[in-house]
């Protein structure tokens, strides 16, 4: 099968499996009740969506899984099984989570604890294999240099491999606020990653994400019938980053999951900004209007598929870019 075979069927048959199990799961989970909470200090705008079916994530999650299973077993390709491994660790953390939330009916979920010693355990399995088993070693690709690679020391490579996944996680999480929009933007990268790993033998797991999230997209856009949750926005997060150092370009994250990255610093600032003037002034003062930053967009009075819109084209626009900075 060539190469662009390849990733056409996967597409398809993920996008196939994904269309099939929405319409199916969605209902279910609304029979369980397992509803959407809203946060009340949240955009107004949102409350009308509680009760909407989350947990979607698990029908991108089949999906890829699926897909990987019948490259892996009639193709004979097992290095996808890193990305692969990605995926499924953080996108059972994502479960957990919003299982506890949802069903347990424990607003906040697992504790800061419990999820940060799962990520670390699951980012610790994955520096293991990148470092013993890879043979990709710790060398990464500077973009803007025509390939040039530079090889860091062992003790800088792992800290730097776990603030990148485990930011790239979390920066994902906070992108999955508003209708069709971690979906859309991670679409958009999954693109990028397909293109640049063609030879690699990575392109049927980045296409098969391509095509779960086609056709989760269809149940996910504005007005959503399906959130993907933390089950999905982890897991997206897992696939990002995985995908990242196996192609040696985690530096490029930076370029094209922007997006997630200003959601991130966007919430960061605000917290610490907060809790600063609080304490220097006696009242908590703010830099953004609501964070993330999506939010600040909806409450200056953009509408939210204005935003998803912008933020899905700043994602192109930057995935175009990143490749030419190859």
């Amino acid at each position: 099968m060539s190469i662009s075979t390849t990733i056409i069927v996967a597409i398809i048959i993920s996008f196939a499996v994904s269309v099939i199990l929405c319409p199916i799961v969605i209902p279910m989970l609304r029979k369980l009740k397992f509803g959407q909470y809203i946060r009340e200090e949240g955009p107004q705008s949102h409350q009308s969506k509680a009760g909407t079916p989350t947990m979607g994530g698990m029908i991108i999650l089949a999906s890829v899984i699926i897909t990987s299973l019948i490259f892996m077993f009639v193709g004979k390709n097992t290095k996808i099984i890193p990305v692969l491994f990605m995926i499924v660790g953080f996108g059972i953390i994502g479960f957990a989570d919003d299982y506890i939330k949802v069903v347990k009916k424990r607003n906040l979920g697992l504790t800061e604890i419990q999820k940060i010693v799962a990520q670390i355990i699951v980012t610790g399995v994955f520096c293991f294999y990148i470092l013993k088993y890879s043979g990709l070693g710790t060398t990464t690709i500077i973009p803007f240099t025509g390939g040039m690679e530079i090889t860091m020391p062992v003790w800088l490579f792992i800290p730097f491999l776990f603030v990148v996944v485990l930011g790239t996680v979390n920066g994902a999480n906070l992108t999955d606020g508003l209708d069709g929009l971690a979906t859309s933007v991670t679409i958009i990268i999954s693109v990028f990653y397909t293109t640049v790993a063609i030879g690699t033998g990575l392109e049927p797991v980045s296409a098969a994400l391509v095509g779960a999230l086609l056709g989760f997209f269809l149940y996910n856009v504005y007005p959503a019938r399906v959130f993907m949750g933390d089950t999905g926005s982890l897991a997206l997060g897992g696939f990002v980053s995985g995908m990242a150092f196996m192609l040696k370009m985690p530096i490029f994250i930076v370029i094209i999951a922007f997006i997630y990255l200003i959601e991130a610093l966007s919430d960061i600032i605000q917290v610490f900004w907060f809790k600063y003037t609080k304490k220097k002034y006696g009242e908590g003062r703010r830099v953004f209007k609501m964070a993330p930053l999506h939010h600040h967009f909806q409450e200056s009075g953009y509408a939210e598929t204005q935003v998803v819109a912008a933020f899905a084209i700043v994602t192109a626009i930057l995935c175009l870019i990143a490749y030419v900075a190859m």
